[in-house]
């Protein structure tokens, strides 16, 4: 899964990190605090990846309005532009890894490796397809 998102980033020109960072935005524009909980970074190591990807245009800060103190971080027309791409790619990519294995194989996969990602509670960056407004546009 690691190797089938970088080498998607890779292609749009961006980290993987910074794949997730879009991804996670796709939904809705998000505060600091939520972003480093969500892709397990600390306070530093998001600051500058979001500056990072500021730079490159595909993301901005804007004013939380329920907190004049804090910045929520928002996908710009380039990084909508792009992460739908990179997403749709990606998402292909992923569903071709099992091609191998027969309809029942699958399903039990898909059984279980559901089952780790509700038991470690791993946050969700790649929403099923038509979630959330990136799924309305």
């Amino acid at each position: 899964m690691n190797a089938v998102y970088g080498e998607s980033a890779r292609e749009y020109g961006i980290t993987a990190q910074q794949g997730q960072l879009l991804c996670v935005l796709m939904a809705r524009p998000r505060g600091m605090g939520e972003l480093g909980a969500m892709l397990g970074l600390a306070k530093s190591s998001l600051t500058g990846l979001v500056d990072r990807t500021e730079r490159n245009g595909l993301v901005r800060r804007e004013p939380d309005p329920r907190d004049l103190r804090a910045v929520r971080v928002a996908l710009t027309a380039e990084g909508s532009r792009l992460v739908e791409e990179f997403y749709a790619e990606t998402c292909r990519r992923i569903d071709r890894l099992p091609e191998g294995l027969s309809d029942a194989e699958r399903g039990a996969l898909a059984d279980l490796l559901g089952r780790v990602v509700l038991d470690n509670e791993v946050p969700v960056v790649f929403a099923e397809p038509g979630e959330g407004p990136a799924g309305e546009r």
